[in-house]
This record gives structure tokens, C-alpha cells and sequence, in this order.
């Protein structure tokens, strides 16, 4: 109803905005695969870049970034592609732990591919997506309040800070736990989210241990050779 309408009831229009809200809770979440077929499928696009998903994603980015960024961390790769690709993990673990909204420099939000690329690259992804998405579902919801997410994104930033440095095995583990919390974000599962945790402190005590050693093998060398 309109205000200026003499029938115009506040209470009753108040009402009916509380019922949409409830209405599109309760309505299933889009999971991260059907969004990238979608965005894959859209003929209208020639290139897709990272802010079509941030746009797509609505207040989910985060989630889905730290996971196409993590992802590359969590499996062999060349040599150096934790320090290129970290980067943007830094950025998105300061805003979640800052509360600010998802922002990503030009040079990364604008860098593009061909929409037949996006497609082939989706295609070989999804199905580790959609076997991931049988075992989420929204639990302990504690861990998605906005504190909680606070210190998730500072956790995060830890992890990806020992993941750019140049640690020996120091790129995988933590790239294996932001993917976990960052399934656990997207679908609001804090199951996974602890899961994700466990392995980022089992990471931080591995990457502590390698320092340790070659500190301690450096000083015995530095001792021995004078």
C-alpha cells in the first residue's frame, strides 16, 4: 500500500515486508557451482571477469573468492604461485577481519577470459564443487555471526601470510584450510569452518617448524664455519 493512501496501515505493511524476508529466507541458497554454469552459460558475455562473480555472489564474495584464490594453493603448482595469487588472499582476509565490503585493485576485479574458457575451466571444477556441496549444509551458526566472521578473517590473513611467504611446504596446508573455510562461509556450514580451522593451526605448526629447523641449521653453520 501506498502512505499517502488513506487506508495505508503501517503495522499491516511492516507485516508484509517481515513475510517477504521470511519468504526469501527460506528459500535454497544457489550453490557456488550453479552460479559459475550460469555465468558460464550466459551467451550475452564474451569475457567473464572476477567482478561478474563478485557481482553474482552478492554478499557470498567472499567465500567464493577465497576459494577460487585458495584453490591453485591447495594443490602442486609451480614454484611462485603462492606469492602471485596470495596477494589477493590478503585483501580479502583484512576486509572480512575489517568488516568492510568485498574490493579487489582494477588489475585484478577487471582481469578477464574468454567466456568458452570460463566454461571449460567450470566444467573441470564443478564436479569437485558439487561433490564438496553433498556435505554442506547451514550448521553451527554461531561461527557465521559478524564477530565470528571477524576472527575467521583474521585467521585467514595469518594463513595467507605464511602462504606468500617463501616457507618450503609452507603454500599447501593453508591453502587446504582457507578452501575449507571458505565452503564453510559460502554455505554458512560452521562445521566446515572448524574443519578449515583445525588443518589452518595444524599449517601454522608445520610452516613454524620448518622455520625453526632452518634458523636452528643456519646458526649451526654460522657457528661451525668461523
Amino acid at each position: 500500500m501506498r502512505q499517502d493512501d488513506p487506508f495505508w496501515d503501517e503495522a499491516e505493511d511492516s507485516d508484509h515486508a517481515t513475510r517477504r524476508r521470511r519468504l526469501k529466507s527460506l528459500r535454497p541458497r544457489r550453490k557456488l557451482s550453479q552460479i559459475l554454469e550460469e555465468i558460464a552459460a550466459d551467451t550475452s558475455r564474451t569475457r567473464v571477469c572476477i567482478a561478474d562473480i563478485i557481482q553474482a555472489m552478492h554478499g557470498r564474495a567472499f567465500g567464493a573468492l577465497l576459494l577460487i584464490f585458495a584453490f591453485p594453493n591447495a594443490i602442486p603448482a609451480i614454484p611462485g604461485t603462492s606469492s602471485i595469487l596470495g596477494l589477493p588472499l590478503l585483501f580479502l582476509s583484512a576486509q572480512m577481519m575489517l568488516g568492510k565490503p568485498v574490493w579487489l585493485p582494477k588489475v585484478v576485479s577487471l582481469r578477464s577470459m574468454s567466456r568458452d574458457d570460463f566454461a571449460n575451466l567450470v566444467e573441470r571444477v564443478n564436479p569437485w564443487l558439487e561433490w564438496a556441496d553433498r556435505f554442506t549444509a547451514p550448521r553451527l551458526s554461531v561461527l557465521g555471526d559478524p564477530i565470528a566472521e571477524r576472527l575467521i578473517g583474521a585467521f585467514c590473513l595469518i594463513l595467507s601470510i605464511v602462504l606468500v611467504l617463501p616457507v618450503p611446504l609452507g603454500n599447501m596446508l593453508p591453502g587446504i584450510a582457507i578452501c575449507l573455510i571458505a565452503l564453510g562461509v559460502l554455505e554458512r556450514d560452521g562445521f566446515w569452518i572448524g574443519g578449515g580451522i583445525a588443518v589452518g593451526a595444524i599449517a601454522l605448526l608445520v610452516a613454524w617448524g620448518v622455520v625453526y629447523a632452518l634458523a636452528k641449521m643456519t646458526w649451526f653453520l654460522l657457528v661451525n664455519a668461523f
